[in-house]
């Protein structure tokens, strides 16, 4: 058996894209085409595909993009004792949280959830001061290229920045979580689609889409013509195609759509996000 082979006598699907690479591509999209292509003839399976696929269009994304807004942000004023503050951090549930002086603006450190363990402890907080606890705070511009900033997260070791708009004020948060989230598609929450928006574009040209899209909707902003007889909803659509409730990263085509699934749970479906092929298809 030769060496380039694995135990069951197979070739890796590493070693399959790598001859499936033999004319090398001129440009992204080339690359994703071979990709995608790899995937038809069943060398990349689907979690692989959409993790590769992430990976490359993640430099095409800007903190904005990705970003929870100011009006989402959950933080803690510093003149706040713990009994009134504890509430907020229970009932959001989150690790870390920044901590503002007068206004949102003021952010004067990072507080993360665990260093309050020890209060659980103490019968009383008289004494208390939560700048003894805060860690420093990390600002970064709304347009920072999501893959240099995953590069600086990994390298100073933190897990969340402040965004800072053209003048200086707080645009929102934003954490190593949510960019890695772009890579695997784990997308825990809706906060990259407004919420009054169904449909949000990106950069890349695909398209973030509400699950819950209406398909007349979907329809007038696409000029698609998909039936609304029989379901209401994009997801509707998508989960007849499936057959089933797709997970996280299932990909369907529907009459030259590709939708991925980003963001589903055990009864239904939440995110997707789409692209458009009818151009990939006239070109062939």
């Amino acid at each position: 058996m030769s060496e380039d082979r694995s135990s069951n006598g197979q070739r890796t699907w590493l070693e399959r894209i790598t001859q499936a690479f033999a004319h090398e591509p001129k440009s992204r999209e080339q690359l994703l085409e071979l990709l995608r292509e790899a995937h038809d003839n069943k060398l990349l399976d689907n979690e692989a595909l959409a993790i590769i696929e992430g990976a490359i269009q993640v430099a095409d994304l800007q903190v904005r993009d990705i970003m929870v807004p100011r009006s989402q942000v959950i933080s803690i004023r510093a003149n706040l004792t713990p009994r009134e503050f504890l509430p907020a951090i229970i009932d959001a549930a989150h690790s870390r949280y920044p901590v503002v002086g007068e206004s949102l603006d003021d952010v004067i450190g990072v507080l993360l959830a665990k260093d309050l363990l020890p209060l659980a402890l103490k019968e009383n907080h008289d004494g208390f001061n939560i700048r003894d606890l805060l860690r420093p705070a990390t600002f970064v511009p709304e347009s920072k290229r999501l893959n240099v900033l995953l590069r600086e997260f990994r390298a100073n070791h933190n897990h969340m920045a402040v965004v800072i708009d053209e003048y200086g004020g707080v645009a929102g948060l934003v954490t190593i979580e949510d960019v890695l989230e772009q890579i695997v598609g784990d997308i825990e929450d809706e906060h990259d689609v407004e919420e009054d928006s169904y449909i949000r574009p990106l950069p890349s040209g695909d398209f973030l889409i509400k699950a819950l899209t209406p398909i007349e909707y979907f329809n007038d902003h696409f000029e698609a013509e998909f039936s609304d007889d029989e379901y209401d909803t994009v997801a509707g659509l998508v989960m007849s195609r499936f057959g089933h409730l797709p997970k996280r990263n299932e990909i369907t085509e529907i009459d030259g759509y590709r939708f991925r699934v980003l963001s589903a749970d055990s009864r239904r479906l939440h995110l997707l996000r789409m692209t458009r092929l009818e151009r990939r298809h006239q070109e062939d």
